[in-house]
């Protein structure tokens, strides 16, 4: 199963957005997609118990929503509400990130030709006293997909955390920048030629703003801003 690591430069820079157009634009071109949030915190109470959003709409962009003969554990092996970093979500709630649920749900996948797998915040957030982020994605061993803001210090942040995936050995399958808010800065045009050069990593577009965006129209704009035939290549 081929499969993409999929963080940020921070939170709140556009990774559930991008995961969802990468999808959604691989399920157009007739890929088998599936999609899994391993961890997140700040789910709100629901019917089924706390509702993982950001994993929610994934699944929809993958073509996999939720139904009562599918249950959230396995698009989200792990639900926290505290609106805090794993590690302390857990610890709030008296529990620990289960890593053994995430293995499951990565097994229950094993009939899918890509596995897209969003982290929570960015490479060095703490799932517990003595596991980041970025071992769980060395863990799983998938190219990594790095997701920054297409605005000013995005060059800073992502060349951190370009170098933080590979001195854990990871490979770092490219980046994207995400306009997360309106506008384009006069920095704009010179970010992406920075981090290639000084990241000596592919820059495979800049994803433009577009708040709530269908999957059907995300997976157009992927495909028109994004090289996602290099990025398939890097798999």
């Amino acid at each position: 199963m081929k499969g993409l690591f999929i963080t940020g430069t921070d939170t709140a820079v556009g990774k559930t957005t991008v995961a969802c157009a990468l999808a959604a634009a691989f399920r157009a071109e007739g890929h088998t997609v599936a999609t899994l949030k391993p961890v997140e915190t700040g789910c709100l109470e629901g019917p089924l118990g706390l509702i993982p959003e950001d994993a929610l709409r994934l699944a929809l962009a993958a073509g996999e929503p939720v139904s009562p003969a599918r249950s959230l554990a396995e698009i989200c092996p792990n639900r926290f509400a505290l609106p805090a970093s794993p590690e302390a979500a857990a610890a709030a709630e008296g529990r620990e990130v289960d890593l053994a649920a995430i293995a499951a749900a990565v097994r229950a996948r094993a009939a899918t030709e890509l596995l897209l797998v969003e982290g929570a915040g960015g490479l060095l957030v703490p799932l517990g006293p003595r596991l980041l982020q970025v071992d769980l994605a060395a863990r799983l061993g998938y190219p990594v997909v790095v997701v920054g803001r297409a605005a000013l210090g995005t060059i800073n942040h992502t060349l951190l955390t370009v170098e933080a995936a590979r001195r854990r050995g990871l490979q770092v399958a490219g980046v994207v920048l995400n306009r997360s808010a309106g506008g384009v800065g006069p920095e704009d045009a010179s970010n992406a030629p920075a981090i290639a050069h000084h990241g000596a990593v592919r820059v495979l577009g800049t994803f433009p703003f577009a708040p709530g965006a269908e999957p059907a129209a995300a997976a157009a704009l992927a495909r028109e801003h994004l090289d996602l035939q290099a990025l398939w290549r890097a798999l």
